[in-house]
């Protein structure tokens, strides 16, 4: 029997894990540039200045913990110095924190880092629009 609808395609949902790399992949380039001037950028534990795509995106709490995974006090600049071969100098970075941010804000995120925390596929959809409006933000400039 002939069936007039025309078929269509099923639109397969993109994995989680894609969606978090995408969302990785655009916070990551928002906080490397947040603070360049001139395309530079300097390490937030050691200030050695470089251009911000040869930087990276440093965490003070680790990227496996999701409630401080996207924390913008979280993730500063680092080079690749001091987050991969010094793992990060959590040390410094937590110092550095209190000192910009105000008081206690390392030991807070310590806390939230520990604290139980989903997100939803939309929501880290949502959150990927988001960083990539405030990186279109920061061409205007």
């Amino acid at each position: 029997m002939f069936n007039p609808q025309p078929k269509t395609k099923k639109v397969k949902k993109p994995s989680r894990s894609s969606l978090v790399k995408k969302l990785d992949t655009e916070f990551s380039i928002y906080v490397r540039r947040r603070f360049a001037v001139d395309g530079k950028a300097s390490c937030f534990t050691c200030d050695k200045i470089d251009d911000w795509n040869k930087l990276q995106c440093g965490h003070f709490q680790s990227r496996k913990h999701y409630a401080t995974r996207w924390d913008e006090n979280n993730c500063q600049v680092q080079c690749v110095g001091c987050n991969v071969m010094r793992y990060g100098e959590q040390y410094k970075f937590g110092i550095h924190l209190d000192q910009i941010y105000g008081n206690g804000v390392a030991i807070n995120l310590l806390r939230k880092a520990k604290s139980e925390f989903k997100i939803k596929d939309f929501e880290l959809i949502d959150l990927t629009e988001y960083y990539k409006n405030k990186i279109k933000l920061l061409d205007i400039k």
